[in-house]
């Protein structure tokens, strides 16, 4: 490690961490409804709801390459802890939130991946892994990993969700993403964010509707 590598690390402070969370969960709000399965917030109580207005100017002017920067120093202590065992999921599930909550999701693919072989029945990380995908926008493979999430744990509130979003966005698939919705609110009767999700329902149901008129009139 260089003198100045070893600096930037050693400037590394809890509030610059704390800092990082909120931008980066102000940033995955701005960018859409899904949700990490380990993470903060749900549908109902987005994250950047108490977000200060210091950090939300600060999110304003963050580029991704700082968002990298910040997330590089903030895992350069959890993986040289990873060397002692390689295959520490807990540890590898961290390092690929660090990366996901910076929005870099190649990273945190490559560390989900490398937990789930050693635990691939862990749903958690599976649809974190399936949202990081999504994002980084292979939508298909998204959907695959969602699926296989819910092979293990099929009422999982957040797997459901996401897979909606990803049915609905990524493959305008407005029936199958009312199911898996549908089928969310039937299995979680006491889903704290069953409001949100009847609203997406509706919203989704009224956009088919005004593409089916459209394609109608088109064909006059």
């Amino acid at each position: 490690m260089t003198t100045k590598e070893t600096l930037a690390s050693q400037q590394w402070t809890g509030v610059q961490a704390y800092t990082l969370a909120v931008i980066c969960l102000l940033l995955g709000v701005a960018g859409g409804w899904l949700i990490r399965a380990s993470g903060p917030g749900s549908p109902a109580q987005p994250a950047s709801a108490s977000a200060p207005e210091s950090t939300e100017k600060a999110a304003q002017g963050m580029t991704p390459e700082r968002l990298k920067q910040m997330a590089d120093i903030q895992a350069q202590p959890l993986l040289e802890e990873l060397k002692k065992d390689p295959s520490d999921v807990a540890l590898l599930a961290r390092i690929g939130n660090l990366y996901y909550d910076a929005q870099q999701y190649p990273s945190a693919i490559e560390f989900y991946q490398r937990a789930l072989k050693a635990k691939p029945e862990n749903t958690d990380i599976r649809t974190d892994m399936a949202t990081a995908y999504w994002y980084a926008g292979d939508t298909d493979t998204a959907i695959v990993e969602l699926k296989k999430s819910l092979s293990y744990q099929p009422n999982k509130v957040n797997t459901l969700f996401n897979l909606g979003m990803v049915q609905w966005q990524g493959k305008m698939d407005v029936p199958a993403a009312v199911a898996t919705w549908q089928k969310l609110l039937d299995t979680n009767p006491n889903f704290e964010g069953r409001a949100k999700v009847e609203e997406l329902i509706a919203q989704a149901k009224k956009h088919s509707n005004i593409d089916m008129q459209k394609g109608a009139n088109a064909s006059r």
